[in-house]
Order: C-alpha cells, then structure tokens, then sequence
C-alpha cells in the first residue's frame, strides 16, 4: 500500500502560507519592537543644550512673574499650609511662569522628565530658538552628551510667593536644575525684578564666584523667613550668641547671597557665609542652588552631611548646610543634632 500523503487544495495552500507569514511578522515585529525600544532608551542630550534651554526657560518664566506683578493680577489663591503651618499661597505669576518654563523644556526635550513646583494642563507651544548665549559658547564645551533616562529636571517657577505677594520681589527668583543619576549638574538662577540670571555647570564653569572671604569663627548665617521655626536657636547654639541671622525669603536668593555679586547687583543682596535651613524642604527649591555651588566648589548637604539625591520624591527631609569657599564639614561638626523629621 503506499504511504498516505496530505493534500491541500490551492486553498489551504494559501492559508499555510499566511499562517506562516504570520509566524514570521510576528516574530521580527518583536525583534524590530525590541530595537526601536532600545534605541528609544539610548537617546542622548546635549548638556550644553540643555543649559541654554534652561536659562531661557529661566527668563521667560522671569517675564510672566514680573509681568503678573507690574500689573496687579496676582489673583492669590492658597494651596494650603507647610507642615510647619505657615501658608503656600499661588499666584497667577507662579502658573504663567510654570507654562513658559515647563513646556519650553518638554517641547524641546520630550523624552526628559521635568518636576515642577506647580501643576497646570496648558498646553504652550513656546519653542527654543536654538540659541546658545556667547558666555555659555565660551565656557562649556558641546557634545557632553548624557541618556535621556538619566535626567530629571526641577523647575520653580516662582520661588519666594509669599514675598511676592507681599510686593518683597528682591527676594523672588525662578529656577531650573538638571539632575544626572541624582546629582545636580546644572543650575540657573534668574532674579525676574533685576534681569540677572546666575548659572553654573559642575566641572565646566559658571558665570559666578565665590567672594574672597568668608567667616566661619562667626559667621551671617541665612536662613528662612517664612519657616524659620526653631531655628535662631540653633544657630546661636552652634556659633554662639553674637551670630548674626539674616531672615531672607527664597531658596534660590540665599545661595546667591552666599556669591560674589556683579557691583550692579551687590546693593541689592545680603551677604552670609552660610545658609541653614532645619526643617522639610522641596527639592525644586534648592536643586539649582546645589548645582551653582557645587560649580563653584561649595556644597550642599543634609544637617548630617548626606548628599542629597535629586531624583525621586520632591521632599528632602534632613534640612540642609549651604556653603561655598569655607571648610563645609568644619560647619557641619559645630551644629547640634537636629532630626527635622520630629520638628
């Protein structure tokens, strides 16, 4: 008898042939899928880029703050109370900037994730015109290029609302910070009632110094205003009686009143060889103050020393010791213990 043998009509010819075509797509589809996700994974960004992106994101959100305030339209609203009590208003100036500074930076660079201290859906098509400022030219090298999934930007659009509200815009700022693998990298400060704008790059440069002398026998310590709770006490417990405690509103203002100001901009910022702050605090409010420092071979901790890690949640709990052209761990070791966590 001879061997059965399979059929197939022209039909199931056709329909074998699909099926194993099928096969075939949906195998390189994955494969294909697979490599696209991966390259996805691999985007670069140019850090000299961002920078550029980031000082303007820096001005443009300036110009709404200011802009909001010349003509009275503050519409002051509160988003509640600190953990110490104290109020957290919200202005039209914190929102108008949030939309400049905030869709700048994910119109140019859709793949990075960017925190805000405020939260809006208005959509702004504003878009980098590709500049780079000539001292950035000069300064920073291009071609420092980084993953994409490694970056977190902070941006506060607004920093110092209560003074704000209370027309004490010296203090006001808005800020930008880019993170690498947690670690502030670049830093922009943009003072909107003055036109300055401080920035810096950790190992590449910055437009700031550092002043030629400081105190740490008896320093001006800077602190909070607005939050400053306990701390007087602890600042007179550390350095003695006689400190001097300067009250100022803004993260970003007390690191610039720790710098060398240009003579144009000196009359209008206290001067203090350290800035303290003993209680919670954002990380969008001193991100960029850590990378301006740390351009300049300051440092930025915790109370207890720790670095602090710019990525993940937005709270930093251990406080923190700001200074630049001092001994940093000779100022940690004369505070007393403090855990911010139980005040």
């Amino acid at each position: 008898m001879a061997p059965m043998g399979i059929r197939l009509s022209p039909l199931g010819v056709a329909v074998f042939c699909l099926l194993g075509v099928g096969v075939i797509y949906h195998l390189y589809a994955g494969v294909i899928s697979s490599r696209f996700a991966s390259f996805r994974q691999r985007r670069t960004v140019d850090l000299r880029d961002l920078l550029a992106v980031s000082l303007e994101a820096a001005v443009l959100g300036g110009r709404e703050v200011k802009l909001v305030r010349d003509e009275n339209g503050l519409n002051e609203k509160s988003k509640g109370k600190t953990r110490e009590g104290a109020s957290e208003p919200l202005t039209m100036g914190d929102l108008q900037s949030h939309r400049k500074m905030f869709n700048l930076i994910k119109n140019t660079f859709p793949e990075l994730t960017v925190n805000s201290e405020e939260h809006d859906n208005v959509v702004d098509r504003v878009t980098w015109n590709r500049d780079i400022p000539a001292d950035i030219q000069d300064k920073i090298e291009g071609g420092r290029d980084v993953p994409a999934e490694s970056i977190t930007v902070w941006i506060d659009p607004l920093d110092a609302t209560q003074e704000y509200t209370e027309s004490l815009v010296k203090y006001v700022t808005t800020m930008v910070c880019v993170a690498v693998d947690g670690k502030p990298v670049i830093g922009v400060i943009h003072q909107p009632f003055t036109g300055f704008t401080a920035w810096g790059f950790v190992g590449q440069g910055s437009n700031m110094h550092p002043r030629s002398s400081y105190s740490v026998s008896h320093p001006k310590v800077i602190v909070s205003r607005s939050h400053s709770g306990k701390v007087k006490g602890y600042i007179q417990d550390a350095f003695g009686n006689g400190t001097t405690v300067i009250e100022a509103g803004g993260a970003g203002y007390k690191v610039l009143s720790l710098l060398e100001m240009p003579s144009s901009e000196a009359g209008s910022i206290d001067q203090a060889d350290v800035y303290v702050h003993i209680t919670f605090i954002k990380k969008w409010d001193i991100c960029a103050g850590a990378a301006l420092l740390n351009a300049l071979g300051g440092q930025m901790t915790t109370l207890k020393g720790e670095d602090i890690d710019y990525s993940g949640t937005p709270v930093n709990k251990g406080g923190l010791v700001a200074s630049v052209g001092v001994d940093h761990k000779a100022i940690l070791e004369r505070l007393p213990n403090w855990d911010p966590e139980k005040h």
